[in-house]
């Protein structure tokens, strides 16, 4: 899952970038309002996790403005004001959800997972594709009932082209959600997953668009 963290606090925001990787979650992080108004334009997000005192832009006014040109990423806000007012205003704004500081960091994972799940409208934590299934909460692939094991990088690449099975989804995305923007990778680090994934569920699972992407296509 990536995740868009905007938190001006360097060290909370490193702890928060630090324990959601952790859970195997690709972080990007900013630091102010502004900035989160051009990751949200130029990227694609699972979720933000969005603080609301933040300089250079006020993050009530990033959410009023995301909601308004049809962005809807979910939105978990974190803040300090604890009044029913102030959670009355933030969920008004479009948030989904709402914690306050100190907030346990166990919780705010879990709450994150939960905004994943409900925005892709999950009945099931497991995803099916012929002899393939993927278990999403236990993190474990089988095929042919079979466990195989997968590096946590594979198993996210196998979950995204899963989750959008017809779509074809270009290597930049790819690249983005497995290791965010700043990681320094390697240009056929996302080749190499993909080498793996075919070798261990079958050749044929996983077709190169040239010039575009990849995508597992549907079974009739």
């Amino acid at each position: 899952m990536r995740l868009l963290l905007v938190e001006d606090d360097l060290s909370l925001g490193s702890g928060i970038q630090a324990g959601l990787g952790l859970s195997q979650h690709t972080v990007d992080w900013v630091t102010d309002g502004e900035a989160a108004e051009r990751a949200l334009q130029d990227q694609h997000f699972d979720v933000m996790v969005l603080d609301l005192g933040l300089p250079r832009r006020h993050g009530l006014d990033v959410l009023k403005d995301m909601r308004a040109r049809g962005d809807d990423t979910p939105v978990l806000v974190l803040t300090a004001l604890d009044s029913v007012t102030d959670r009355i205003t933030g969920l008004d704004a479009g948030s989904d959800d709402y914690m306050t500081k100190p907030f346990d960091l166990d919780e705010l994972s879990a709450r994150v997972r939960a905004l994943y799940r409900r925005r892709h409208d999950y009945r099931l934590a497991v995803l099916r594709h012929g002899p393939i299934q993927l278990d999403t909460a236990g993190r474990r692939v089988t095929l042919d009932g079979v466990p195989v094991n997968f590096s946590p990088q594979q198993f996210a690449l196998l979950r995204l082209l899963l989750e959008n099975v017809g779509q074809t989804l270009p290597r930049r995305r790819l690249e983005e959600a497995l290791y965010g923007w700043n990681a320094d990778i390697e240009s056929n680090t996302i080749e190499v997953h993909i080498h793996y994934l075919r070798k261990k569920l079958g050749e044929d699972l996983i077709r190169t668009v040239r010039g575009t992407g990849y995508v597992i296509d549907r079974i009739d």
